[in-house]
Parts: C-alpha cells; sequence; structure tokens
C-alpha cells in the first residue's frame, strides 16, 4: 500500500478535530478522552480556525482509498502558548493515523512529507510534544527530531530542517 498526500485545507476544518482528538495520546489503559476535551483552550489552540497564512499540514490517503488515514500538521502560536512553544517561528506539530494504521510505518511517510512541506516554505525547526511513554517517540527520533526539555511530564522534541 503506498500513501498520497494533499494539503490540510480549512475545508477540512471537521477532519482535523478528528485526528487531534485521536493525538490525544495516553498510556494504557487509558482509553481516548472524552471529545469535550477538544474544547479545553490548551487543546483547541492547535485546530481552532484552521487555515491561517503560516499553518501548514498533509492528509494522508491510501491509493484508491477516498477517506483519509492520518493528518500531520503545524501551526505557529502566540509567545508561549502550547506545550511545545519555543519561540514565535517554530511552528508546533501535531499527528495521528486512525488506528487501523497505526504502527504499519505510515506515520513516518506521513511526518517526513510533512516536514519537507515545511522545509520548503522556508521554516527553520519544528517542535513537538509527546509523552515518554508513547511509542511514537522512536519514530519521532528516526525523523530527525531531538529531545530538548520536558514540559508537563512530556519530552520536547525539535528538529531543524
Amino acid at each position: 500500500m503506498s500513501l498520497r498526500f494533499s494539503p490540510l485545507l480549512p475545508q477540512h476544518q471537521d477532519l482535523l478535530w478528528n485526528f487531534l482528538h485521536i493525538a490525544l495520546w495516553d498510556p494504557p489503559p487509558a482509553g481516548m478522552r472524552p471529545l469535550e476535551t477538544l474544547q479545553l483552550p490548551p487543546i483547541r489552540i492547535y485546530a481552532e480556525n484552521w487555515g491561517r497564512a503560516s499553518d501548514l499540514g498533509v492528509i494522508a490517503h491510501i491509493e484508491r482509498e477516498e477517506n483519509p488515514i492520518g493528518a500531520c500538521w503545524m501551526r505557529l502560536l502566540p509567545d508561549g502558548m502550547g506545550l511545545a512553544y519555543i519561540d514565535e517561528q517554530t511552528p508546533q506539530l501535531g499527528i495521528a493515523l486512525l488506528p487501523a494504521y497505526q504502527h504499519m510505518g505510515f506515520g513516518k511517510v506521513m511526518m517526513l512529507a510533512a516536514l519537507d512541506a515545511a522545509r520548503q516554505r522556508g521554516v527553520k525547526q519544528v517542535s513537538l510534544t509527546v509523552h515518554p511513554q508513547n511509542p511514537a517517540a522512536g519514530m519521532y527520533s528516526s525523523c530527525g527530531f531531538v529531545q530538548t526539555g520536558i514540559r508537563n511530564s512530556y519530552l520536547l522534541m525539535q528538529v531543524k530542517l
């Protein structure tokens, strides 16, 4: 199965909310957080009113499948906002795959495509936070992210582009 990518656009707002919900990972045995969590200010800042000039993201599709299987998105946030805040020039990244497509290598391919799009737009670095027990942390490292700190018990990671 191969992936194809399309830009994450304002008309994909509902899709982005769904993927942000999936991205809110907690270690087992915890399940997905309640949908109401998306309305909390520290969460909604990553997806609300998607489509600002600096917003950047990709949607992943498996060839010959209509519905997307994942998204990787980046957003610049104002001073001090967001758990992965570094500075006002460093976008914070979110990524999620539908559960049926996780642990198959699609996340890395999707993240590399999104980072390439950021590089082409002139972005110099990207940040993210990840729970230390999340297996995706290893994938982030394989994409070039390096741990640079800890924020509220989450690993702060950055990649230079």
